[in-house]
């Protein structure tokens, strides 16, 4: 999450969204055509999203509610229903089902994220007074170690409810359901 060529100090929105694009094109490469899963690649996946929400969630959303005199953002509390489903969704193993609930998730996710109204053009406004100092912090925010996948049956009760509470459910192949395709319920 370096300043890209001629970018000097940068904007939210245009690093987190080049990050979005690097994690399409990380789970891209880590997925192949016929749904194999290279395990190297998807890991890479999981510790980049993982950081990036850490981003979002220790940097973004308590600087933008602290510069709003307290009150949390408007759309916070649905962006962090929807941390906690994508998490919990990198727990198990791969499955087509879960990137499909995964890849699903994240669709609907980074357009809250990115659109005129989402959360990076409304923390470049709101957070503009102290921009030079939330992008040395973006650009220092540790990466993460991610553990081995777990299929147990407490990790994947765990992902249900992430999922659920987030208004979504799991596509139908996953190893904890065999209801139709996601469909986001909100």
């Amino acid at each position: 999450m370096e300043p890209a060529d001629g970018e000097g100090n940068g904007s939210i929105t245009r690093i987190l969204s080049d990050d979005h694009r690097r994690l399409e094109r990380l789970l891209a490469s880590a997925v192949a055509d016929d749904g194999h899963v290279e395990r190297d690649s998807y890991d890479r996946f999981r510790a980049g999203l993982l950081r990036h929400i850490g981003i979002e969630e220790k940097i973004l959303l308590p600087a933008a509610q602290r510069l709003r005199g307290g009150e949390p953002l408007p759309i916070a509390a649905k962006l962090r229903l929807d941390h906690g489903a994508i998490a919990a969704l990198l727990m198990p193993t791969p499955t087509s089902g879960v990137l499909a609930t995964l890849r699903a998730i994240l669709e609907n996710h980074n357009l809250l994220e990115e659109g005129l109204d989402g959360l990076y053009h409304t923390c470049d406004t709101v957070l503009r007074e102290e921009m030079d100092q939330l992008l040395v912090q973006l650009r220092a925010a540790p990466n993460v170690t991610v553990i081995p996948c777990s299929d147990t049956p407490a990790v994947l009760g765990a992902v249900r409810r992430a999922v659920e509470r987030a208004g979504f459910r799991l596509s139908g192949d996953s190893p904890t359901d065999d209801q139709p395709p996601l469909l986001n319920t909100l």
